[in-house]
C-alpha cells in the first residue's frame, strides 16, 4: 500500500490504471497535464509518480527533470507508446527510474511498481498524530502508544490518506476515489460504515477526536489537541 501519483491524459488509460492501483490497494491521485502534476508533487509526499511522456502544458520528461532539479528522490516510472532507443535514453537521463512501453502487461505494471517501491520503503516517514498515534507506511502498522491497532486494509487506507494531508477534507466521493479506485461499486454508505469501524477502533484504544466530519466538506484529520 502507497501513495502513488498519476499523471495521465488518456482516460482510456487512466481508468483501468486507476483500477490496478486500487485493486493492489494502493491510494492515488490523479492529474491530466504536466503541471497539475507538478501542482500535485509540491502539495504532497509521493512513494512513486508514474508519468506519460506525451503529457500537455509540461511533457512526463520535463516534468521529470524539474523533480529532480527541485531535490525531490520521488521514484518515477515513465509510460510512452514511444520504443526506441533514444526515447529509453532521454527518459533516464531525465532522472526516470524505470521506463515502461504501451501496451503492457499489468502484471509486468506491478512487478516494476513493486521495484520501485521497495527502494523508496527505506526511506517512508512515520506519521504521528500528536504523542499518541502513529501510522508506518513501511510497515503497515497503526499503533496507539505503542501497541498495534488491528485494522482491515480499507480502514488502514482511510487513516493514511487522513494523516499525509492534515487539515484537508475528503468527501465521500473523494475517499471512493482515491481508496476504492473511479469504478468501485460501492456507494457513498460504504465509507460511512468504514470510517465508523475506525473511529470505533480508535475510540476504544483512547483516541476519540482523530477524525472530524464536516458537513458538506466530509472528513479529515484532527487538529492534536
Amino acid at each position: 500500500m502507497a501513495r502513488i501519483l498519476l499523471v495521465e491524459d488518456d482516460p482510456r488509460i487512466a481508468r483501468p490504471l486507476g483500477r490496478e492501483l486500487a485493486r493492489e490497494l494502493h491510494t492515488f491521485d490523479l492529474a491530466e497535464d504536466g503541471e497539475a502534476g507538478w501542482s500535485f508533487l509540491e502539495a504532497g509526499e509521493y512513494d512513486l509518480a508514474i508519468l506519460d511522456i506525451m503529457l500537455p502544458r509540461l511533457t512526463g520528461i520535463e516534468l521529470c527533470r524539474r523533480i529532480r532539479a527541485r531535490g525531490m528522490d520521488t521514484p518515477v516510472l515513465l509510460l510512452t507508446a514511444l520504443d526506441t532507443v533514444q526515447d529509453k535514453v532521454a527518459g533516464l537521463d531525465s532522472g526516470a527510474d524505470d521506463f515502461l512501453v504501451k501496451p503492457f502487461a499489468l502484471d509486468e505494471l506491478h512487478a516494476r511498481i513493486r521495484a520501485l517501491l521497495r527502494r523508496k520503503v527505506t526511506t517512508a516517514p512515520v506519521l504521528s498524530w500528536g504523542q499518541k498515534l502513529q501510522l508506518d507506511p513501511q510497515g503497515k502498522q497503526v499503533k496507539v502508544e505503542g501497541r498495534e491497532l488491528d485494522m482491515t486494509p480499507r480502514e488502514y487506507q482511510m487513516l493514511e490518506l487522513l494523516m499525509r494531508s492534515p487539515g484537508t477534507f475528503f468527501s465521500p466521493t473523494d475517499i471512493l476515489d482515491k481508496v476504492w479506485g473511479w469504478d468501485a461499486t460501492p456507494g457513498k454508505g460504504t465509507v460511512k460504515t468504514h470510517m465508523k469501524s475506525l473511529r470505533d477502533k480508535l475510540r476504544s484504544a483512547g483516541l476519540d477526536e482523530v477524525v472530524e466530519t464536516q458537513y458538506g466538506r466530509g472528513y479529515r484529520l484532527s487538529p492534536c489537541p
